[in-house]
């Protein structure tokens, strides 16, 4: 039997736009985001990225004045019908600042699985070690996994993190400026799980590091004042811009 096809498009995303109290942030926004690639997301502040990439796990939703129109498509089906709980496993997100629970570094990665009805000890400790690995983390930490998780340096927590994330076996990753904070040497590190989990993960990284987008994207986005003003492969946006606002960006004339 032949293994099922991978669908070129994860997310579908039709004429998107996000409000807060009233005030547009993102604007009749249309593209697709293919399965397994890594698509950045720039632009200056306030120009929509992250309101878009919360808006992919209805976190916007977690604002009471926000509204929502047009159509976010996962696989096809739509998430504003699915339920919440089920598409936040399928869709996690990594934020800016590195944000350990208050536990140890074994327990913050089996927390998700837990809470999900996990309860078999050694089915845990796999997927513990899985996910330490999947963020290479593994070596750095397996000699002192019942250790508090804060006594970790910070790019160990974002890396912890990504993993507690990948632990209850997500599809898509969104990451939130996860760098912003981190030394070169964790940065780098990072970007390289994020590559290594391209084999198995779609995921959409918003950064405001143009350097950081031309390195680690296969895509990039480029958001301005709520609108996608351009979208294309991440070495022809950064070398050969269609649109004159996306190069002033990325060569620092503006935002």
């Amino acid at each position: 039997m032949v293994g099922q096809q991978v669908p070129i498009y994860k997310i579908q995303i039709r004429d998107l736009s996000v409000w807060y109290d009233g005030i547009e942030a993102l604007r009749r926004v249309t593209f697709e985001v293919k399965s397994h690639e890594i698509l950045g997301v720039i632009g200056p502040s306030n120009s929509g990225k992250t309101s878009f990439l919360r808006t992919l796990n209805r976190m916007n939703e977690l604002y009471p004045h926000s509204r929502t129109d047009g159509e976010i498509l996962l696989d096809n089906q739509d998430i504003f019908t699915a339920n919440i709980q089920l598409l936040r496993k399928r869709v996690g997100i990594v934020f800016a600042l590195p944000l350990p629970l208050p536990l140890s570094i074994f327990d913050n990665v089996a927390y998700g699985p837990r809470l999900h009805g996990e309860k078999n000890k050694q089915k845990l400790a796999e997927i513990v070690e899985r996910s330490l690995r999947a963020a290479a983390i593994w070596d750095e930490v397996k000699d002192r996994l019942h250790k508090p998780a804060f006594r970790l340096s910070g790019g160990q927590q974002q890396r912890l993190c990504i993993a507690r994330t990948l632990a209850v076996e997500p599809e898509v990753i969104l990451y939130d400026e996860p760098c912003s904070g981190l030394d070169p040497i964790s940065t780098l590190k990072v970007e390289e799980a994020m590559q290594e989990l391209k084999k198995k993960y779609t995921q959409i990284l918003v950064t405001n590091n143009v350097k950081q987008a031309a390195r680690v994207s296969d895509r990039t986005a480029f958001f301005l004042m709520g609108e996608l003003v351009e979208l294309n492969e991440t070495k022809e946006l950064f070398t050969v811009p269609r649109d004159k606002r996306t190069e002033d960006y990325i060569t620092g004339r503006f935002g």
